[in-house]
């Protein structure tokens, strides 16, 4: 299913501070304090490129918020597996999720031992939720952890989220590595991704690629764009949840998946290059 090679945040940074780690440049991007010096450096080449790079990574964020909303007060949905929860910040999936119902479970998994740390304290008093340790990139191994199967009931739809993820894996197995995920879902379960979006519009194209090429050319060495149809790749047979009433099933920014309110203003550069989809499994 891919070397590790393939997907350099399967080799946990921790709190080693020359080493740029993927949570602390998210957790500096939405201008949290969880982050050194090296992480602000990778933030600052990606904003060489596309200056408005704080926008795409709350425009992720509240995609995460939403779709989260719509899982547990629309779909039912009453446990979750986070993968790749990074480090906290306001409006946690569980926070969100419990707020609608005590009772819905979650599981976050991740491999960094700082996340690991912030996770298990965040979480110390509170019996629906926990985080496992393991690889993201290795679904059979997410689904034998002792703790995802204490916490979820696979007899019954599971809500799972790949929210900016995918992009760090750097393989062309991406479609496979979603596939292992996907196949063992109970009917009912919902997969919801968010990725790096490459739209096929020439000048947005050409932004893509500079952010591509400073990302893996940085201290981070992740984070590649693809385009809708190779996202649409990573919900094999699955039914995918128009963004808004009476749309087509597709790929759309995240800011524009069921936003709050009506838009305002158009969507900058940056806000256009992160995709997402969410889509059930029949």
């Amino acid at each position: 299913m891919g070397e590790p090679a393939n997907a350099p945040s399967s080799t946990p940074v921790g709190v080693d501070p020359t080493r740029a780690s993927i949570a602390r440049v998210y957790d500096a991007a939405l201008g949290g304090k969880d982050n050194y010096a090296i992480d602000r450096q990778v933030l600052d080449a990606i904003r060489t490129a596309a200056p408005e790079v704080r926008d795409m990574a709350w425009g992720n964020r509240n995609f995460l918020i939403r779709v989260v909303r719509f899982l547990a007060n629309q779909a039912g949905i009453t446990q979750f597996l986070d993968c790749g929860s990074g480090l906290p910040t306001a409006e946690n999936t569980h926070q969100v999720a419990q707020r609608i119902d005590e009772r819905i479970r979650v599981v976050y998994v991740d491999n960094d031992p700082v996340v690991l740390a912030h996770g298990n304290a965040l979480l110390a008093e509170n019996e629906h939720t926990g985080i496992a340790d393991a690889d993201i990139y290795r679904a059979k191994d997410v689904y034998e952890h002792d703790l995802v199967r204490a916490h979820l009931d696979f007899d019954k739809p599971i809500g799972l989220l790949h929210v900016s993820t995918m992009h760090h894996y750097l393989g062309d197995d991406y479609a496979d590595v979603m596939r292992a995920y996907v196949d063992p879902l109970p009917s009912g379960s919902f997969v919801a991704v968010s990725h790096f979006y490459d739209p096929e519009i020439p000048e947005l194209s050409a932004t893509a690629r500079a952010m591509e090429r400073s990302m893996l050319d940085s201290p981070m060495g992740s984070g590649v764009f693809r385009t809708a149809d190779q996202i649409l790749e990573m919900v094999p047979g699955l039914d995918v949840i128009p963004h808004a009433a009476g749309s087509p099933p597709e790929v759309v920014p995240c800011d524009s998946w069921w936003p709050d309110g009506p838009a305002l203003r158009p969507l900058n550069d940056a806000q256009r290059l992160v995709g997402c989809v969410v889509a059930r499994k029949p």
